[in-house]
């Protein structure tokens, strides 16, 4: 959905701007996710999901900033907020899941 906003922005300097920074923060929680997949730990696992929380929380903010300025109207762009949105809601349960397991496991 990012990639959808970013092909809307504007050639500007602010527009470019944004879009550099969105396109890599929203592109990045897909692949950081892929190696959380795969991670050596629990608490890898852990790490490597703060580290797709943050990429969406910039996302978050990125999409923010399109939309009060705003940069760009159209319904791309609260779909990307809304998703964002979702998807810190996903992430954030699956750290406290795996965390809460880590617990019970040392108990």
């Amino acid at each position: 959905m990012c990639l959808d906003v970013c092909d809307l922005l504007p050639a500007t300097k602010a527009g470019q701007n944004l879009e550099y920074q969105l396109s890599k923060s929203g592109t990045a929680p897909a692949l950081i996710y892929g190696e959380a997949q795969a991670a050596e730990s629990r608490a890898d696992f852990v790490h490597k999901m703060k580290m797709v929380l943050k990429e969406v929380r910039e996302s978050r903010v990125n999409l923010k900033i399109i939309r009060r300025k705003p940069v760009v109207v159209n319904e791309k762009t609260e779909k990307a907020f809304n998703g964002a949105n979702e998807l810190m809601a996903i992430f954030l349960k699956s750290i406290e899941t795996a965390k809460n397991n880590d617990q019970r496991r040392a108990k």
